[in-house]
């Protein structure tokens, strides 16, 4: 090993030198003195649908069974609508100014804090990053239950079906644990473009799965099931029935939401086009094709189990016709997530490190780099705070995953508290302020409507996925549930 400070502080000096000349862009850097950006509306659309069709897409068909064939469809297609159109809003505010070029915002919270400022910009950031931290133990529970079910499968089909196979989510969940330690050492989002990819064909892998089994339930039941209100009275009581279908909403809003981290990908994109223009594409790619995939799975797993919907989509199959099949689903949901986790987390990563890099310049620990050669491979840089704060974080959000392993509670409450304030309010604010439009002007007036209505459904999910929860904790035993 050997230490490279000589080579930071000499690209530093080349960033310096090239914003002193007037921030014109050349061969080799972008008009910010930074090195080119290579990214694609198709890259784009990777990094995208990586982070779209996620665990979400499994807890669909039950969201559906709590509202029906009629509201179900119809909450999904109103979801993808407003996601879309809050992009494109969201979009234009990586530059400020002139879109072509205006200076960059970086992140979410540099387009906040360049159109909105003020407190707002604290309480986006606070909001932000525990959505962030709230998806990666999200995730960390939907891949330990997608291993659990291999590993059932398995079990199952050795002992002819004569053992339980009950087992702990706990090793799983540690394994899922170690993984992610190892890939969040990437140093940025630039350079996990390739993980991306592979995530978003693994996506399509289990979801195509989950959809082509549930094609062949409805055939086997030679019928479709459900109804038009979606679960009986009965089945559930009154309030179940109300307190569900408020929770399908956040289940359905999380699926969807990646706004969290759209100016982050939109600083990945190479220019000529804009950036705005796009990522604009890019988003129309990605939310036509995960809606597709949403509407065919949810739709297909409400018709095949109806009022039994199961809460993971691939585990109401059971474990074993074809059990190389769902084996295959499980293993491409756990490969997907541990792609996504990184996707979600690049953007927390970044943000702590600069603030620790600007709280200490003078400390090496935090801004001394040391080149790690390998045979074969290019040179890796370490950075010493970036490997103990990257695996803290990962440590943290796998032992909360152990202590609440709750997933359709812990999905809804996640897409409930960050849709409205992440996906709507900011972006309509953000777009307000930078085009000027008027107060009471009636482009004004539709966007204060819009933004309104999504609060009344961001509330609304949040109080069904706080009683889910609050109903599991009576029952659970931290660290000692058996599945």
């Amino acid at each position: 090993m050997d230490e490279s400070a000589a080579t930071t502080n000499h690209r530093q000096a080349l960033d310096i030198s090239i914003d002193m000349v007037g921030q014109h862009p050349s061969k080799y850097f972008d008009d910010d003195g930074r090195l080119k950006r290579t990214g694609t509306v198709w890259t784009a659309s990777a990094h995208i649908i990586t982070a779209v069709i996620g665990s979400g897409v499994l807890s669909l068909a039950w969201a559906i069974a709590q509202l029906g064939w009629i509201a179900g469809p119809a909450v999904m297609f109103l979801f993808s609508f407003v996601i879309y159109y809050t992009s494109t809003l969201l979009a234009d505010c990586y530059r400020s100014g002139d879109p072509i070029a205006g200076k960059r915002n970086y992140t979410y919270m540099d387009a906040v804090r360049s159109n909105l400022g003020g407190v707002k910009v604290k309480i986006c950031g606070l909001i932000q990053y525990v959505n962030l931290f709230g998806v990666a133990i999200g995730y960390t529970i939907a891949a330990s239950i997608s291993m659990m079910a291999i590993k059932r499968s398995s079990c199952f089909h050795n002992s002819g079906g004569k053992n339980p196979c009950h087992m702990s989510s706990n090793p799983y969940m540690i394994a899922f644990g170690v993984a992610e330690i190892i890939f969040s050492q990437i140093p940025d989002f630039n350079q996990i473009w390739w993980l991306s990819i592979v995530a978003a064909v693994m996506s399509f892998t289990y979801s195509s799965i989950g959809l082509g089994l549930g094609i062949a339930q409805v055939a086997a039941n030679k019928t479709f099931k459900g109804s038009f209100t979606g679960i009986s009275i009965g089945v559930v009581t009154e309030t179940q029935k109300i307190w569900r279908s408020f929770q399908a909403l956040g289940d359905i809003a999380f699926a969807y939401s990646y706004s969290i981290i759209l100016i982050e990908i939109q600083d990945t994109l190479k220019s000529p086009p804009s950036e705005s223009k796009t990522m604009k594409k890019a988003s129309l790619i990605s939310i036509a094709v995960t809606t597709l995939f949403y509407m065919l799975c949810g739709c297909m797993g409400y018709a095949a189990f109806g009022d039994l919907a199961p809460g993971n989509l691939l585990t109401g199959f059971g474990f074993y016709n074809p059990f190389w099949l769902l084996d295959m689903a499980n293993a491409a949901i756990v490969i997907h997530l541990v792609g996504a986790y990184q996707v979600y987390c690049q953007p927390l990563f970044a943000f702590i490190e600069k603030w620790a890099a600007q709280k200490w310049p003078e400390s090496d620990f935090t801004t001394k780099e040391i080149k790690i050669k390998a045979p074969g491979l290019s040179p890796y840089n370490l950075n010493l705070f970036r490997l103990v704060w990257r695996t803290a974080f990962v440590i943290t959000t796998t032992v909360i995953s152990m202590l609440l392993p709750f997933f359709n509670d812990i999905v809804g409450l996640l897409g409930a508290f960050g849709f409205w304030p992440l996906t709507v309010y900011f972006p309509v604010e953000m777009y307000i302020a930078q085009k000027r439009i008027p107060r009471w002007s009636t482009k004004w007036v539709c966007l204060q409507l819009l933004s309104m209505a999504c609060l009344v459904i961001s509330i609304a999910a949040a109080a069904g996925s706080i009683a889910g929860v609050v109903l599991d904790l009576k029952v659970y035993r931290p660290f000692k549930t058996n599945y």
